[in-house]
Protein backbone atom coordinates (compact mmCIF):
# COMPACT_ATOMS: atom_id res chain seq x y z
CA UNK A 1 0.00 0.00 0.00
CA UNK A 2 1.50 3.34 -1.10
CA UNK A 3 1.45 6.29 1.28
CA UNK A 4 -0.19 9.50 0.09
CA UNK A 5 2.43 12.25 -0.26
CA UNK A 6 1.48 15.83 0.56
CA UNK A 7 3.05 18.98 -0.80
CA UNK A 8 5.64 19.91 1.86
CA UNK A 9 4.68 23.59 1.93
CA UNK A 10 1.17 22.71 3.18
CA UNK A 11 2.67 21.56 6.49
CA UNK A 12 5.38 24.17 6.86
CA UNK A 13 8.18 22.21 5.22
CA UNK A 14 10.48 23.66 2.54
CA UNK A 15 10.72 21.18 -0.35
CA UNK A 16 14.16 22.34 -1.48
CA UNK A 17 15.59 22.02 2.01
CA UNK A 18 13.93 18.62 2.45
CA UNK A 19 15.58 17.46 -0.79
CA UNK A 20 18.94 17.70 1.00
CA UNK A 21 17.98 14.57 2.97
CA UNK A 22 17.74 12.06 0.09
CA UNK A 23 20.72 13.78 -1.54
CA UNK A 24 22.82 13.09 1.58
CA UNK A 25 21.65 9.47 1.66
CA UNK A 26 22.55 9.02 -2.00
CA UNK A 27 25.99 10.52 -1.32
CA UNK A 28 26.51 7.94 1.45
CA UNK A 29 25.41 5.13 -0.87
CA UNK A 30 27.68 6.33 -3.69
CA UNK A 31 30.58 6.30 -1.21
CA UNK A 32 29.79 2.68 -0.30
CA UNK A 33 28.97 3.54 3.32
CA UNK A 34 25.79 1.47 3.08
CA UNK A 35 23.84 -0.10 0.23
CA UNK A 36 20.37 1.39 0.21
CA UNK A 37 17.63 3.08 2.20
CA UNK A 38 13.90 3.58 2.46
CA UNK A 39 13.09 6.81 4.31
CA UNK A 40 9.85 8.49 5.37
CA UNK A 41 9.38 12.00 6.78
CA UNK A 42 6.02 13.32 7.94
CA UNK A 43 4.75 16.46 9.64
CA UNK A 44 1.39 16.94 11.35
CA UNK A 45 0.64 13.37 10.28
CA UNK A 46 1.13 14.16 6.59
CA UNK A 47 3.86 12.29 4.71
CA UNK A 48 6.06 14.72 2.76
CA UNK A 49 8.81 12.29 1.75
CA UNK A 50 8.83 8.57 0.99
CA UNK A 51 12.01 7.81 -0.94
CA UNK A 52 13.82 4.65 -1.97
CA UNK A 53 17.53 4.93 -2.73
CA UNK A 54 20.29 2.52 -3.72
CA UNK A 55 19.96 -1.24 -3.51
CA UNK A 56 18.71 -3.53 -0.77
CA UNK A 57 20.40 -6.69 -2.03
CA UNK A 58 23.74 -6.29 -3.78
CA UNK A 59 23.97 -10.02 -4.47
CA UNK A 60 20.93 -9.96 -6.74
CA UNK A 61 21.19 -6.28 -7.69
CA UNK A 62 17.73 -5.56 -6.29
CA UNK A 63 16.88 -1.86 -6.26
CA UNK A 64 15.34 -0.48 -3.06
CA UNK A 65 11.53 -0.53 -3.06
CA UNK A 66 8.87 0.93 -0.81
CA UNK A 67 7.66 -2.55 0.15
CA UNK A 68 11.08 -3.97 1.09
CA UNK A 69 10.89 -5.97 4.33
CA UNK A 70 13.75 -5.23 6.73
CA UNK A 71 14.91 -6.81 9.96
CA UNK A 72 14.38 -3.68 12.07
CA UNK A 73 16.56 -4.98 14.91
CA UNK A 74 16.12 -2.97 18.16
CA UNK A 75 13.21 -0.95 16.80
CA UNK A 76 11.48 -4.19 17.85
CA UNK A 77 11.96 -3.11 21.48
CA UNK A 78 9.54 -0.20 21.21
CA UNK A 79 6.91 -2.54 19.79
CA UNK A 80 7.48 -5.05 22.59
CA UNK A 81 7.34 -2.18 25.07
CA UNK A 82 3.92 -1.23 23.72
CA UNK A 83 2.55 -4.67 24.62
CA UNK A 84 3.86 -4.24 28.18
CA UNK A 85 2.25 -0.80 28.44
CA UNK A 86 -1.02 -2.26 27.16
CA UNK A 87 -0.88 -4.84 29.97
CA UNK A 88 -0.26 -1.98 32.40
CA UNK A 89 -3.33 -0.14 31.08
CA UNK A 90 -5.46 -3.25 31.53
CA UNK A 91 -4.43 -3.31 35.19
CA UNK A 92 -2.63 -6.64 34.83
CA UNK A 93 0.60 -5.14 36.21
CA UNK A 94 1.91 -1.93 37.69
CA UNK A 95 5.22 -0.42 36.68
CA UNK A 96 6.33 -1.05 40.26
CA UNK A 97 5.42 -4.76 40.05
CA UNK A 98 8.45 -7.00 40.68
CA UNK A 99 9.12 -9.22 37.67
CA UNK A 100 9.28 -12.18 40.09
CA UNK A 101 5.58 -11.71 40.88
CA UNK A 102 4.85 -12.86 37.33
CA UNK A 103 7.90 -15.07 36.72
CA UNK A 104 8.67 -16.63 40.14
CA UNK A 105 11.85 -18.35 38.94
CA UNK A 106 13.31 -14.92 38.10
CA UNK A 107 13.83 -14.29 41.84
CA UNK A 108 17.37 -15.66 41.93
CA UNK A 109 20.77 -14.15 42.69
CA UNK A 110 19.61 -10.70 43.72
CA UNK A 111 16.89 -10.18 41.09
CA UNK A 112 13.85 -10.59 43.35
CA UNK A 113 13.16 -6.84 43.68
CA UNK A 114 13.71 -5.85 40.04
CA UNK A 115 10.59 -4.09 38.76
CA UNK A 116 8.88 -3.86 35.38
CA UNK A 117 9.89 -0.18 35.15
CA UNK A 118 13.55 -0.96 35.81
CA UNK A 119 13.59 -3.55 33.04
CA UNK A 120 11.85 -1.15 30.62
CA UNK A 121 14.30 1.62 31.49
CA UNK A 122 17.49 -0.49 31.34
CA UNK A 123 18.31 0.09 35.01
CA UNK A 124 17.66 -3.52 36.10
CA UNK A 125 21.26 -4.65 35.69
CA UNK A 126 20.42 -6.99 32.81
CA UNK A 127 22.83 -5.38 30.33
CA UNK A 128 25.25 -7.30 28.14
CA UNK A 129 24.78 -10.36 26.00
CA UNK A 130 23.10 -13.52 27.21
CA UNK A 131 25.23 -16.48 28.29
CA UNK A 132 23.45 -18.78 25.84
CA UNK A 133 24.57 -20.01 22.41
CA UNK A 134 23.65 -17.66 19.56
CA UNK A 135 21.38 -20.33 18.07
CA UNK A 136 19.17 -20.28 21.18
CA UNK A 137 18.31 -16.57 21.06
CA UNK A 138 15.22 -17.12 18.94
CA UNK A 139 13.82 -19.52 21.54
CA UNK A 140 12.01 -17.38 24.11
CA UNK A 141 11.59 -20.17 26.66
CA UNK A 142 15.30 -21.06 26.61
CA UNK A 143 16.37 -17.41 26.75
CA UNK A 144 14.15 -16.67 29.74
CA UNK A 145 15.39 -19.79 31.52
CA UNK A 146 18.99 -18.64 31.01
CA UNK A 147 18.23 -15.12 32.28
CA UNK A 148 16.49 -16.41 35.39
CA UNK A 149 19.61 -18.36 36.37
CA UNK A 150 21.94 -15.35 36.15
CA UNK A 151 22.69 -12.61 38.62
CA UNK A 152 22.45 -8.93 37.61
CA UNK A 153 25.55 -7.40 36.04
CA UNK A 154 25.09 -4.14 37.98
CA UNK A 155 23.15 -3.17 41.12
CA UNK A 156 19.48 -2.85 40.06
CA UNK A 157 18.25 0.72 40.02
CA UNK A 158 21.71 2.29 40.40
CA UNK A 159 23.17 2.29 36.89
CA UNK A 160 22.06 2.46 33.28
CA UNK A 161 23.22 -0.57 31.32
CA UNK A 162 21.41 -0.94 28.02
CA UNK A 163 20.28 -4.53 27.55
CA UNK A 164 20.43 -5.49 23.85
CA UNK A 165 18.54 -8.79 24.19
CA UNK A 166 17.81 -9.91 27.75
CA UNK A 167 15.39 -7.27 29.03
CA UNK A 168 12.82 -7.62 26.28
CA UNK A 169 12.84 -11.40 26.57
CA UNK A 170 11.89 -11.08 30.23
CA UNK A 171 9.20 -8.50 29.44
CA UNK A 172 7.84 -10.68 26.63
CA UNK A 173 7.54 -13.58 29.05
CA UNK A 174 5.64 -11.31 31.46
CA UNK A 175 3.19 -10.46 28.65
CA UNK A 176 2.88 -14.12 27.65
CA UNK A 177 2.18 -15.33 31.19
CA UNK A 178 -0.45 -12.66 31.70
CA UNK A 179 -2.29 -13.63 28.52
CA UNK A 180 -5.57 -15.33 29.43
CA UNK A 181 -5.64 -17.20 26.11
CA UNK A 182 -2.08 -18.54 26.66
CA UNK A 183 -1.03 -17.60 23.14
CA UNK A 184 2.58 -17.79 21.93
CA UNK A 185 4.27 -14.42 22.21
CA UNK A 186 4.64 -13.96 18.44
CA UNK A 187 0.88 -14.51 18.11
CA UNK A 188 0.18 -11.90 20.81
CA UNK A 189 2.35 -9.38 18.94
CA UNK A 190 0.62 -10.16 15.66
CA UNK A 191 -2.96 -10.08 16.94
CA UNK A 192 -2.67 -7.30 19.52
CA UNK A 193 -0.28 -4.92 17.76
CA UNK A 194 0.39 -5.54 14.08
CA UNK A 195 -3.15 -6.46 13.01
CA UNK A 196 -4.94 -3.58 14.81
CA UNK A 197 -2.47 -1.03 13.38
CA UNK A 198 -2.75 -2.36 9.85
CA UNK A 199 0.93 -3.35 9.84
CA UNK A 200 0.27 -5.93 7.15
CA UNK A 201 3.90 -6.62 6.28
CA UNK A 202 5.22 -7.05 9.83
CA UNK A 203 5.96 -10.15 11.87
CA UNK A 204 8.08 -11.42 14.74
CA UNK A 205 10.51 -13.70 12.93
CA UNK A 206 10.41 -14.24 9.19
CA UNK A 207 7.10 -14.72 7.43
CA UNK A 208 7.23 -17.15 4.52
CA UNK A 209 4.96 -15.04 2.30
CA UNK A 210 7.29 -12.04 2.69
CA UNK A 211 10.55 -13.89 2.00
CA UNK A 212 10.84 -12.61 -1.59
CA UNK A 213 10.89 -9.03 -0.26
CA UNK A 214 13.19 -9.65 2.71
CA UNK A 215 16.33 -7.51 2.84
CA UNK A 216 19.33 -9.66 3.81
CA UNK A 217 21.31 -8.58 6.87
CA UNK A 218 24.85 -7.72 5.80
CA UNK A 219 27.64 -5.69 7.40
CA UNK A 220 29.47 -3.07 5.34
CA UNK A 221 31.41 -1.24 8.06
CA UNK A 222 34.81 -2.60 9.05
CA UNK A 223 35.51 -0.16 11.90
CA UNK A 224 36.53 -1.65 15.25
CA UNK A 225 33.50 -3.02 17.10
CA UNK A 226 32.68 -5.28 20.03
CA UNK A 227 30.34 -7.23 17.76
CA UNK A 228 31.82 -9.08 14.78
CA UNK A 229 30.11 -8.82 11.36
CA UNK A 230 29.27 -12.52 11.33
CA UNK A 231 27.25 -12.19 14.53
CA UNK A 232 24.85 -9.74 12.93
CA UNK A 233 24.69 -11.68 9.68
CA UNK A 234 23.80 -14.85 11.62
CA UNK A 235 20.45 -13.18 12.34
CA UNK A 236 19.45 -14.07 8.77
CA UNK A 237 18.95 -17.64 10.03
CA UNK A 238 18.21 -16.91 13.70
CA UNK A 239 15.13 -14.86 12.80
CA UNK A 240 13.51 -17.81 11.05
CA UNK A 241 9.75 -18.43 10.89
CA UNK A 242 8.55 -19.26 14.39
CA UNK A 243 11.47 -17.56 16.15
CA UNK A 244 10.75 -15.25 19.09
CA UNK A 245 13.43 -12.64 19.74
CA UNK A 246 11.41 -9.72 21.18
CA UNK A 247 14.37 -7.32 21.39
CA UNK A 248 15.50 -7.55 17.77
CA UNK A 249 13.36 -10.05 15.86
CA UNK A 250 10.71 -7.99 14.05
CA UNK A 251 10.60 -7.77 10.27
CA UNK A 252 8.77 -4.74 8.88
CA UNK A 253 8.54 -2.21 6.08
CA UNK A 254 9.13 1.52 6.34
CA UNK A 255 5.38 2.04 5.83
CA UNK A 256 4.45 -0.29 8.69
CA UNK A 257 7.07 1.24 10.98
CA UNK A 258 5.67 4.66 10.16
CA UNK A 259 2.18 3.49 11.10
CA UNK A 260 3.54 2.40 14.48
CA UNK A 261 5.24 5.78 14.95
CA UNK A 262 2.06 7.57 13.88
CA UNK A 263 0.06 5.70 16.53
CA UNK A 264 2.49 7.03 19.14
CA UNK A 265 2.44 10.56 17.72
CA UNK A 266 -1.37 10.56 17.86
CA UNK A 267 -1.34 9.62 21.53
CA UNK A 268 -1.95 5.89 21.18
CA UNK A 269 -4.63 5.82 18.46
CA UNK A 270 -4.59 5.21 14.71
CA UNK A 271 -7.50 4.95 12.28
CA UNK A 272 -9.99 4.70 15.14
CA UNK A 273 -8.08 1.94 16.96
CA UNK A 274 -6.70 2.92 20.36
CA UNK A 275 -3.90 0.87 21.89
CA UNK A 276 -2.63 3.28 24.54
CA UNK A 277 -3.64 6.36 26.49
CA UNK A 278 -1.89 9.66 25.69
CA UNK A 279 -0.93 9.83 29.37
CA UNK A 280 0.82 6.45 29.20
CA UNK A 281 2.88 7.57 26.19
CA UNK A 282 3.73 10.82 27.96
CA UNK A 283 4.91 8.81 30.98
CA UNK A 284 6.95 6.32 28.93
CA UNK A 285 8.76 9.09 27.07
CA UNK A 286 9.99 10.99 30.13
CA UNK A 287 13.66 10.91 31.10
CA UNK A 288 13.90 8.28 33.86
CA UNK A 289 17.69 8.04 33.87
CA UNK A 290 18.51 11.64 34.76
CA UNK A 291 22.15 12.48 34.08
CA UNK A 292 23.39 8.89 34.42
CA UNK A 293 25.56 7.71 31.51
CA UNK A 294 25.04 4.45 29.69
CA UNK A 295 27.62 1.91 30.87
CA UNK A 296 27.05 -0.61 28.06
CA UNK A 297 28.71 -0.69 24.63
CA UNK A 298 28.63 3.09 24.45
CA UNK A 299 31.51 3.11 26.91
CA UNK A 300 33.44 1.12 24.29
CA UNK A 301 32.37 3.58 21.58
CA UNK A 302 33.45 6.56 23.64
CA UNK A 303 36.86 5.05 24.23
CA UNK A 304 37.44 4.09 20.60
CA UNK A 305 36.10 7.37 19.17
CA UNK A 306 37.51 9.67 21.86
CA UNK A 307 34.06 10.95 22.80
CA UNK A 308 33.18 12.52 26.13
CA UNK A 309 30.57 10.86 28.35
CA UNK A 310 26.95 12.00 28.01
CA UNK A 311 23.68 11.08 29.76
CA UNK A 312 21.80 8.00 28.59
CA UNK A 313 18.45 9.85 28.34
CA UNK A 314 16.19 6.79 28.39
CA UNK A 315 12.47 6.56 28.96
CA UNK A 316 10.51 3.36 29.48
CA UNK A 317 11.48 1.51 26.33
CA UNK A 318 12.41 4.55 24.25
CA UNK A 319 15.55 6.55 23.45
CA UNK A 320 15.10 10.27 24.19
CA UNK A 321 16.85 13.26 22.64
CA UNK A 322 17.51 14.99 25.96
CA UNK A 323 19.45 18.23 26.21
CA UNK A 324 22.99 19.13 25.23
CA UNK A 325 25.29 18.71 22.25
CA UNK A 326 26.64 15.16 21.96
CA UNK A 327 26.39 12.25 19.49
CA UNK A 328 22.64 11.67 19.21
CA UNK A 329 20.49 9.58 16.86
CA UNK A 330 17.67 12.14 16.81
CA UNK A 331 19.67 15.14 15.64
CA UNK A 332 20.84 18.20 17.52
CA UNK A 333 17.79 20.19 16.35
CA UNK A 334 15.22 17.79 17.82
CA UNK A 335 13.29 18.97 20.86
CA UNK A 336 14.40 17.41 24.19
CA UNK A 337 11.29 15.21 24.40
CA UNK A 338 11.82 13.60 20.99
CA UNK A 339 11.60 9.83 21.37
CA UNK A 340 12.09 6.70 19.30
CA UNK A 341 14.59 3.90 18.89
CA UNK A 342 17.55 2.77 16.80
CA UNK A 343 18.36 -0.66 15.45
CA UNK A 344 21.88 -2.17 15.21
CA UNK A 345 23.58 0.14 12.76
CA UNK A 346 20.71 0.01 10.29
CA UNK A 347 17.36 1.45 11.41
CA UNK A 348 15.85 4.48 13.13
CA UNK A 349 12.49 6.00 13.94
CA UNK A 350 11.63 9.05 16.01
CA UNK A 351 8.74 11.33 16.84
CA UNK A 352 9.32 14.97 17.79
CA UNK A 353 6.17 16.05 19.70
CA UNK A 354 7.11 19.75 19.62
CA UNK A 355 8.04 19.99 15.91
CA UNK A 356 5.26 17.45 15.20
CA UNK A 357 7.57 15.63 12.81
CA UNK A 358 8.11 11.89 12.41
CA UNK A 359 11.03 10.11 10.78
CA UNK A 360 11.61 6.50 9.68
CA UNK A 361 14.80 5.26 8.04
CA UNK A 362 15.56 1.63 7.22
CA UNK A 363 18.85 0.78 5.54
CA UNK A 364 20.64 -2.15 3.93
CA UNK A 365 24.25 -2.65 4.99
CA UNK A 366 24.97 -2.29 8.72
CA UNK A 367 27.37 0.29 10.13
CA UNK A 368 29.37 0.12 13.35
CA UNK A 369 27.08 1.74 15.90
CA UNK A 370 29.02 4.95 16.58
CA UNK A 371 29.17 5.70 12.85
CA UNK A 372 25.48 4.86 12.59
CA UNK A 373 24.74 7.39 15.36
CA UNK A 374 26.58 10.04 13.36
CA UNK A 375 24.72 9.02 10.20
CA UNK A 376 21.27 9.30 11.80
CA UNK A 377 22.19 12.53 13.58
CA UNK A 378 23.07 14.11 10.23
CA UNK A 379 19.99 12.78 8.43
CA UNK A 380 17.64 13.68 11.28
CA UNK A 381 18.97 17.24 11.37
CA UNK A 382 18.49 17.56 7.61
CA UNK A 383 14.85 16.55 8.03
CA UNK A 384 14.34 19.01 10.90
CA UNK A 385 16.10 21.83 9.05
CA UNK A 386 13.38 21.67 6.39
CA UNK A 387 10.78 23.02 8.85
CA UNK A 388 10.15 26.69 8.04
CA UNK A 389 6.61 27.24 9.29
CA UNK A 390 3.74 25.96 11.43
Amino acid sequence: MTLMIREPATVGVDAKRLARLPAAIQKDIDAGTYDGCVVIVARHGEVVLHETLGKTDLTTGRTAREDDVFAIMSLSKSMATTLVLMAYERGDIQLTTPVANIIPEFAQKGKQRITIAQVLGHTAGLGGMLSVPLEVLGNLEATVKAMCSLGPATVPGKQVSYSPLASQSILAEVVRRLDSAKRPYRQIMQEDLFDPLGMVDSSLGQRVDLESRRVPIVTRDTHESRIKPGQYESFNRLLAPGSEMPAAGVYSTARDTYRFAEMLRRGGELDGVRLLSPLTIELATRNFTGQLPNTDSRAFMREVRGWDEWPAFLGLGFYLRGEGIFPCYHGSLASPGTYGHAGAGSAMFWVDPVRDMSFVGLTAGLLEESYSIERWQKLSDLALMSIVGD
